[in-house]
Formats: C-alpha cells, structure tokens, sequence
C-alpha cells in the first residue's frame, strides 16, 4: 500500500513539473485562488511547505517558519521548498510525529499522517490552480484520486469557508460528478470551468 507520504510526493512533484513552466510575463495573472495573482498563490505555496517541512521536524509552533516575503525568483525558490518539504516527509517515523499547524488556530496539532494529508489535498488542489492559471491541463494521477476526493470530503463546509484567511472558498455545484477532479475542486470551493464559473 502506498503511503500517505508517497501520495504527496506525487502530488508536490506534479506541481512542481507545472510550476516549472511559469514564465515571468506570467506572474501577474489572476488565479483561481479569489484576489491573488500566481506571484501571491506561489508564495502561498512556498510558505506552506516551509511550514509543513518545519511542523515535521517539530519545529511548526514558530510562526515565522509560516511566512515568506515575495521572492524575487517564486519558481526556483518553490522548486527548493518542495523538495525540501519532500525530504522532511520521508523521515523515518514521520507518520507519528506531532506537527504543530498554527495556521489552524492557536496550539493545533495533528498527528503527521493526518497532517500529510492535509497537505496533499492543498497540493492537488493548487497544483490545478497553476496549471489553469497559465493554461495548462492538469491530469490528476489515478492513484491519488481516492485519497484525495477522501481529504475533500472530510473537510467541513459552511459560511466559515467566507471568513477572511480560509483555506477554501465554500463548496459549489458539480456538473461532473464521474469526475473525480471535479468533485474534489467543488468540494473545495474551485468551479473546474474556472475562469469561466465562480471562483
């Protein structure tokens, strides 16, 4: 059975093959992710896994290990972060750690295969961020299909979802539900027709 470290590795990869092909003239166009532009949702992205790498080595309670001013490089500074986040999750007995995840509110932890997983949906979900930013497709790997709708669908809906600094937007309609990509973007507040549908 694959581990939950392997899906994400899957899932971090993947983005990183499509960030690859960010151009410069690209980093002031909108995103699916509400007001940010990619320059905004890559270092989003670099931070988290800045976090996510140092909540694995038990060191996530610091907030500034969460922050990260806009580099002025966003593309090889997210290939650096994931790879570092990829080596963190690899580390043996990390599936047991405690991360500490105070991005959830004050003194959060969870378990480090829970935490992992919150972590591979963030990826999916903004690895198809940047692809349909920048016009690419994005095929979700049929191995992670499952895990990944699983996260989607434990992931509380509500008004909350509309409060300032909310991972997700709240869900919205599907029009595919044999698709799993579909369902997990609904779910998680992305319309899949983006740009053409809600955000």
């Amino acid at each position: 059975m694959t581990s939950i470290s392997e899906l994400d590795r899957k899932a971090v990869d993947y983005s990183v093959t499509i960030v690859s092909k960010v151009a410069r003239a690209d980093l002031h166009r909108p995103t699916p992710c509400g007001e940010w532009d990619l320059t905004q949702l890559l270092t989003h992205m670099a931070a988290q896994h800045r976090g996510f790498a140092a909540a694995a080595r038990g060191h996530g309670g610091d907030p500034a290990v969460w922050q990260l001013d806009p580099p002025a490089d966003p593309v090889a500074v997210y290939r650096e972060v994931a790879a570092d986040v990829t080596a963190a999750f690899s580390e043996t007995g990390v599936l047991v750690r405690d991360f500490a995840l105070p991005e959830f509110g004050p003194g959060f932890t969870a378990a480090g295969g829970q935490a992992i997983g919150f972590h591979l949906i963030d990826y999916v979900v903004h690895g198809w961020d940047v692809a349909r930013t920048i016009g690419l497709p994005y095929e979700l790997d049929p191995e992670l299909a499952e895990p990944a709708l699983r996260i989607a669908e434990a992931v509380p809906d509500g008004d909350f979802r509309l409060q300032p600094g909310s991972a997700f937007a709240p869900a919205v309609p599907n029009t595919d539900p044999s698709d799993p990509l579909a369902r997990i973007l609904s779910l998680l507040g992305r319309s899949p027709s983006w740009p053409a549908g809600a955000k």
